[in-house]
């Protein structure tokens, strides 16, 4: 089976225990953290243990190999095709800065002080759930301007050998200076050095995006299917 399959579900049974919750069949992690969530099988099993779980939030986000189909005591809030994108010959474009720009391109590493910011920019941008701790998850890189937090990317989910970049995100009024593709390159050397392979999420319908992982070094590996889900009021 390949490392990356049941990807939540194997996070939070491996290197990323500490941040979730779990049972024998199902796993969250802890609401501030994100909203994401997985189980063993996709099983009534599954969904009835995930929605056991102490402390279960009334809504979470699922990574499905098919379409979600309607579980008793649950209500689907959306859903999105996703590509799981992996860079598996380790290759990436150099980083630059942009020769519109004169300063040099700044990378600041991202703590509890800039979670606020942090949230803010991915509440405009959304490139998925974003809690105030989500950035404990790994490093998470920002550019500044005049002050202002204007894009970042940073390390999500982790597995054996493998860390996903999330959270790539750029303010409207600030992109089209390769912002995004600094921030990854640099967050994929790291991943690199420790020896890991990246890899990542992304919309399927997101062109743009897709067309900057490729030429990062990313190949699409499977499709699957985001489902937020919510728990019926009892």
């Amino acid at each position: 089976m390949h490392p990356l399959h049941n990807i939540i579900w194997k996070a939070l049974t491996t290197r990323q225990g500490e941040f979730g919750e779990c049972s024998d069949q199902a796993c969250r992690f802890m609401p501030e953290v994100t909203s994401l969530a997985g189980f063993r099988e996709p099983t009534p099993e599954g969904y009835s243990s995930l929605s056991g779980l102490p402390g279960a939030p009334g809504t979470i986000a699922l990574f499905l190999d098919a379409p979600y189909e309607k579980r008793a005591g649950w209500e689907l809030v959306a859903s999105a095709a996703l590509l799981q994108m992996v860079c598996e010959d380790g290759r990436a474009a150099p980083a630059a800065r942009d020769a519109r720009d004169p300063e040099l391109i700044e990378l600041i590493e991202l703590g509890d002080a800039d979670s606020p910011e942090m949230i803010e920019l991915t509440a405009l941008t959304k490139p998925g759930p974003f809690g105030k701790r989500t950035h404990e998850l790994g490093t998470y890189l920002g550019i500044r301007r005049d002050g202002k937090l204007v894009a970042m990317a940073g390390e999500r989910l982790k597995v054996p050998g493998h860390t996903e970049v999330s959270a790539v995100c750029t303010h409207p009024d600030h992109t089209g200076h390769g912002y995004a593709r600094i921030l990854m390159s640099e967050v994929m050397r790291r991943i690199r050095v420790r020896g890991e392979r990246p890899f990542l999420h992304v919309r399927e319908d997101n062109v743009r995006a897709i067309a900057l992982y490729e030429r990062l070094g990313f190949e699409a590996r499977v499709k699957l299917h985001l489902a937020v889900l919510r728990k019926d009021p009892v």
